[in-house]
Order: structure tokens, then C-alpha cells, then sequence
């Protein structure tokens, strides 16, 4: 049976792997100075994710939520069962007030060069994008999709295709 070069090679990275676990585990057994360094960047570094994410709480908290009185509302179902709700108010087309995930946000319309409908919350970096086949929410800060392929009742109709006129026969 015949050893390849890439055979030898994986186990000579699985082999340095695990010596440098086991060297790690050992290093912080032996010198107490090594067990406490390696308690103190624990602490800290679960210190900033909690505080990080406290700070992220207070500004969505902070928020206040946006009267939808005198709203039309629109429903749009999306992938992976996501809903988002549209309450838009007829008199004034510059704001919108999103429901995503039980939190009701206002949104300031941006002006596009394509024609879709944009509305962002910079604060929390919300975007909706509506186009006429569908809606899309993004969060901007994460540079991640929130919800896509959101229709509303109007848009998951099937389309309808016409068909030619009958020709007449002579």
C-alpha cells in the first residue's frame, strides 16, 4: 500500500494540532501565571460582548414607537416563514412604520435613481427595498438580509398571461 504526499501531509498537520492542544492544556497546568492570564481574557472578552450587547439594547429600547393611526397596513409574508408588516400613511409618503420581529420602527424614505422604494432607520440600520415583484429588509450595520422575497396579497398572486386573440377561420 502506497503513502501519498497529501496523505503524509494531513497527518503531519493533525499530528501538530493536537501537540499544540495538548502543550496549551499542559502550559496553563503548570504555571499559575499562565492560568491566571488566561482567566483575565476570559473575563474581559465576555465583559465586552455583554456590554456590546447591552449597548445595542439601549438604542433599540430608546426608540420610540411610531402611531400607526390612520394607516393603511400591508402584510408581506417572506422566506423561512418571516413576516413583515407595512403601515403607510396616505398623506404623507416620506415615512413608513415597519413591524419585523414585534418591534415597530419608523423609516425616512430615500430617494433611488431606480424607482424602488427605499425607507431606512439609519440609527438601528434598517432598510426596506420594495419593487413591484417583492420586498427585501436589510440590516446595514451587519451587511446582512433580514427577510427577502416579501410579497404582500397582490404580489403572491400568480401572474397572468394573456393570450392571443383567436384568429378567425375562413
Amino acid at each position: 500500500m502506497a503513502i501519498t504526499l497529501n496523505q503524509i501531509a494531513a497527518a503531519c498537520a493533525f499530528a501538530l494540532a493536537a501537540a499544540g492542544l495538548c502543550a496549551t492544556a499542559t502550559a496553563a497546568e503548570t504555571h499559575p501565571k499562565a492560568t491566571k492570564v488566561l482567566k483575565q481574557k476570559a473575563k474581559s472578552s465576555k465583559h465586552k460582548k455583554a456590554k456590546k450587547e447591552d449597548t445595542k439594547q439601549e438604542v433599540v429600547d430608546n426608540e420610540p414607537e411610531p402611531d400607526v393611526t390612520d394607516t393603511t397596513m400591508a402584510e408581506y409574508s417572506c422566506e423561512l416563514n418571516n413576516k413583515v408588516t407595512i403601515y403607510r400613511n396616505l398623506m404623507d409618503d416620506s415615512h413608513i412604520a415597519l413591524r419585523w420581529k414585534n418591534h415597530l420602527r419608523r423609516m425616512d424614505k430615500v430617494g433611488t435613481t431606480t424607482g424602488a422604494q427605499r425607507y431606512e432607520n439609519a440609527k438601528l440600520g434598517l432598510v426596506w427595498i420594495g419593487i413591484p415583484s417583492k420586498g427585501i429588509l436589510l440590516d446595514s450595520k451587519q451587511s446582512r438580509q433580514l427577510a427577502n422575497e416579501c410579497k404582500d396579497a397582490e404580489q403572491a398572486k400568480p401572474p397572468v398571461v394573456a393570450s392571443a386573440p383567436a384568429e378567425p377561420k375562413s
